[in-house]
C-alpha cells in the first residue's frame, strides 16, 4: 500500500486529470489495516473530503476514520474533516464514555464552524460517516446520508442510517421545530435540502441538525471489513454488492478503488469517496511488520 501517498493525499487531496487519490496504511499493534480512493468522478467540482487517522490515547491506539460529503461548496466538509477528530482526541471523556463524547464533539464542531461563517453570504454543509476503533470497540457515528456497512459472518451490515427528511421521525422532528418538507424533485427540508442532518447549512439550522446517530459493535472474529463511502458510490451500488466486491480483495486501498471504478462505471454522477477498513485479528497480520501511519 502507499503509506507516503497516505500521508501526503491525505492532507491536500489534489486531483489530477480526475485519477482518484487513493492510499492506506496498517496500524502498529497489526490489528487492522486501511485504504481509501476518493474521486471527482463526472464532476467539475470536488467537496468530497476524508481523513484516515491512527493516533495513541492514553496508551490505546486508536484508528479513525471519516469520509465527509459537502453540498453549497467545500467549505463545510473540508472544515470537518480538520477538526472533527481533533475535538474527539481532545475530548476529556474519549476512551471512559466514547459515546457521548463522540455526540458533543460532532456538535462543537458543528457550532464552532457556524461561528467561523459569519461573513459567508452562501451557506455551505456537510454529512459525516465516521468510525472510531478504540479496542475491540467499532463505534460508527453518521449525520447526513454518506452511509457506513460492515460484512460480519460474511454479510452486509448497514451500521448507519441515511438521514433523508421524508423518514417519519425526521419528518416529525423538523416540523415539531417549525420546519417543513417538501418535494422539489427529491424531498427537502424547506424545499431545499435533501439531507436532515448536517453540519452547517446556517440558515437551516433550527431544523437540520448535527446530532449523530452513533452505533456501537464489537470488534470480533466474525467481523471482517468496514466500508464508509459518499453517496456517489451508495447511489450506484447496493450494500451486499459493496461487501461482494470487497471481499475477496485483501488489500483495502485496492479494495477501496475498486468500488470507486465500479460506482464509476455505473454511471454515478457524484463525487465518489471510499474508505474500507479490514480487521486482521484472525488473519494472520499479527506476524507481518506492521506499519502506523497517521494522516496530517
Amino acid at each position: 500500500m502507499g503509506y507516503l501517498n497516505s500521508v501526503l493525499s491525505s492532507s491536500n487531496q489534489v486531483y489530477a486529470d480526475d485519477a482518484p487519490v487513493s492510499g492506506g496504511g496498517l496500524s502498529q499493534n497489526g490489528k487492522f489495516s486501511y485504504g481509501y480512493a476518493s474521486s471527482p468522478g463526472k464532476r467539475s467540482s470536488m467537496e468530497d473530503f476524508y481523513e484516515t487517522r491512527i493516533d495513541g490515547v492514553d496508551g490505546e491506539i486508536v484508528g479513525l476514520f471519516g469520509v465527509f460529503d459537502g453540498h453549497g461548496g467545500a467549505r463545510a466538509a473540508e472544515y470537518v474533516k480538520q477538526n472533527l477528530f481533533s475535538n474527539l482526541i481532545r475530548h476529556p471523556k474519549f476512551i471512559s464514555d466514547t459515546k457521548s463524547a463522540i455526540a458533543d464533539a460532532y456538535n462543537h464542531t458543528d457550532s464552532e464552524f457556524l461561528k467561523s461563517e459569519n461573513n459567508q453570504n452562501r451557506d455551505a454543509g456537510s454529512t459525516a460517516s465516521t468510525a472510531i476503533l478504540v479496542g475491540d470497540r467499532l463505534l460508527v457515528a453518521n449525520v447526513g446520508d454518506s452511509r457506513a456497512v460492515i460484512c460480519r459472518g460474511g454479510n452486509a451490515i448497514a451500521v448507519s442510517r441515511d438521514h433523508k427528511p421524508d423518514q417519519t421521525d425526521e419528518r416529525q422532528r423538523i416540523e415539531d421545530a417549525g420546519g417543513f418538507v417538501m418535494w422539489a424533485g427529491t424531498w427537502r427540508v424547506g424545499g431545499v435540502l435533501a439531507v436532515s442532518r448536517a453540519f452547517g447549512d446556517r440558515l437551516l439550522k433550527q431544523y437540520v441538525v448535527a446530532d449523530p446517530e452513533i452505533q456501537e459493535e464489537k470488534v470480533d472474529s466474525s467481523l471482517e471489513f468496514l466500508i464508509l463511502a459518499s453517496d456517489g458510490l451508495w447511489d450506484v451500488v447496493t450494500n451486499e454488492e459493496a461487501v461482494e466486491m470487497t471481499k475477496p480483495i485483501a488489500d483495502p486501498e485496492e479494495a477501496a478503488r475498486r468500488l470507486l471504478q465500479e460506482a464509476y462505471q455505473r454511471g454515478s454522477a457524484d463525487n465518489i469517496t471510499c474508505v474500507v477498513v479490514r480487521f486482521l485479528a484472525n488473519q494472520g497480520a499479527t506476524s507481518r511488520s506492521a506499519v502506523g501511519v497517521a494522516s496530517v
